[in-house]
Order: structure tokens, then sequence, then C-alpha cells
């Protein structure tokens, strides 16, 4: 049992039952092909949280206050498959109670597994993928769920919006859908991009976020550093955009690799968690807008009926 509380927060703001977000860590490395050490990144992400100031000054509020429970880490780690599983069971678990559930893994990998639970729970579900590399191969060094695969089921059952790609084989253009798709060259030159994305967002948007989406210049501790990237209050007007015009049901943060010799990238990702959360619940009604539309999302489909008639055994 974790005895942590994120960000060192009160116990009075960390406890299951009064928390409206739930945080989930997602220590896994297992498909990583260049540099090893995103399993260490939830750690190095917890611990800069601690030593980050809680008070927002940009919008004037406090959002831990808003309950943040630090849930287990899920540690299974004998196959990417078996990994995949096990987010996708636990995430869920915690939809079902109507928290507003975020995971910070870890590799890529991991969200091929929350965005499987979102999807079986929120209807017409647009994910936003915030990214230097596409991650749209079907299959890569034999399986469906290595980190260069983490998008390509989204791409299949979801409306897929890419941001920030940079990065891609040749192959991933047979899938890609471009009109969808935002490059980093294109962005640059591109001052509607961000009204353009969102756009074509449906209401209900799941955010999964890998780090190296932002410039190695303030975000250097990645497994693969791409140059060209997103620069940080660029990134912070879209997300706020994004939460400001649709419902954003959850998101995940990925592919943290610390170094101990350069602690800034820990802290951006730490700050860059705190800001979504706070984008999330600037509106005092968002938690009680997130629990209906989930509530009404029940009943639209025959997935979300499937969804409904399944046993939770938790």
């Amino acid at each position: 049992m974790n005895t942590k509380t994120y960000a060192g927060i009160e116990d009075q703001y960390s406890k299951l039952d009064t928390s409206k977000i739930v945080l989930i860590p997602v220590p896994y490395d297992g498909t990583s092909t260049w540099q090893k050490g995103a399993d260490k990144g939830p750690e190095a992400f917890l611990n800069a949280s601690e030593n980050m100031e809680l008070y927002d000054i940009e919008t004037k509020t406090e959002v831990y206050k808003q309950g943040v429970f630090l849930a287990d880490a899920i540690i299974e780690n004998t196959s990417a498959e078996a990994v995949v599983d096990a987010v996708h069971k636990t995430v869920k678990k915690y939809i079902k109670r109507n928290k507003f559930v975020t995971t910070f893994g870890g590799e890529h990998s991991i969200s091929i597994g929350t965005i499987r639970a979102f999807n079986e729970c929120f209807d017409d579900l647009t994910v936003l993928q915030i990214d230097a590399h596409a991650d749209l191969r079907k299959t890569y060094h034999g399986s469906k769920c290595n980190h260069a695969c983490a998008v390509y089921e989204a791409s299949q059952t979801t409306n897929l919006i890419q941001v920030g790609i940079r990065s891609m084989d040749v192959m991933e253009t047979t899938v890609m859908d471009e009109e969808k798709t935002y490059f980093a060259h294109e962005m640059a030159m591109d001052e509607t991009w961000m009204d353009s994305a969102i756009d074509q967002m449906t209401d209900n948007v799941y955010i999964t976020f890998d780090l190296d989406a932002l410039d190695p210049s303030i975000m250097p501790s990645t497994g693969t550093p791409e140059p060209g990237g997103l620069f940080w209050y660029e990134t912070l007007d879209f997300i706020r955009q994004v939460f400001e015009e649709k419902n954003v049901v959850g998101f995940d943060i990925v592919e943290l690799c610390p170094n101990p010799e350069e602690k800034s990238s820990d802290f951006v990702a730490a700050k860059l968690y705190y800001k979504m959360l706070t984008y999330k619940f600037l509106n005092d009604n968002a938690a009680d807008d997130y629990e209906n539309n989930f509530k009404e999302s029940k009943g639209n489909t025959n997935k979300i009926s499937k969804f409904n008639n399944e046993e939770d055994h938790e």
C-alpha cells in the first residue's frame, strides 16, 4: 500500500473516497529501443512534485484541494501485453468510481491500456496525441503493445488527432490521417493550427502527452528527443483551450527518462501535470460536469451498455 501522497499534500486531500482525481504511476520501460530509463520517470516526477509550489499564479487556484489520490504503482512487467492489460483494468476500475483518472508513465506503450479503458467508458472519444513520433505501427519487434504502436489501436477505434509530429516511418503514412495530423514544421508557420485541431475534436477528449513533443531545449530528458518541438507557453495555450472547449475525460503523461545530472525535465513534467489538472478544474463545476457526462454516456451506445453489464470484481 502506498504511504506517500501526491506532491506531499495533506492527508485530507489525498484519500480515495474524497478525492476527485486519481493518479496512477506506471514505471514500465520494457520496449523502448534507444535510451532506457522511463521506468524511473514516475518516481522522478513525484519527487519533483513534492518540491513544486501548489499555488498556480496564472489561475489563482490550488487544484490539489480537489483531492488527488496517489494509487499504488502498476508494477507488472512480465510482458508489454501484460502491462497493457493491467493498466486497462486499473484505469477502468477508477473510471467506474467516477474519478478523473490520470496516469504517469513509463514508456508510451502504457497508453494503449489507458486509451482502451476510456474508449470503452466514453462515447465518441477523441484521442489527442501530443508527441514527436507518430507511434502508428501495427506491430513492432513482434508485439502490438510496443511503444511504437502506442496509438495504432486508437487510430482504428477513436477520433485520433496527432499534434507535434516530426518523426515517423514511411509505412506509418499508410495508417495516418494527414487531415488530422499537425506536423511540427507546418505548425511553426501556421497560426491557426490550434483552432483547427480543436474544431476536429468531438466533445469527449482523452489526452496522451508524450514529453518528447516538447523541444529538447526544455525537455532533454526523454528517451528519443527530437529537435523542433513545442515550447512551454504555446503548449499551455493549446491545452488550456482544449480543456476550456472540450470535456477532457482523462490524460496520461509518458516518456520522462530522468537524468540525475539534469533535474529541470523532472520539474517540467511535474508542472505540466499540475497545469493540466488546474485547467480541468478551473471551473468549479468541472467535477460535476465530468460525472454527469460519464453517466449520460453509459446509456448512449452498445459499447457503453456492454461496459455497464460487466461485473466489477474489484
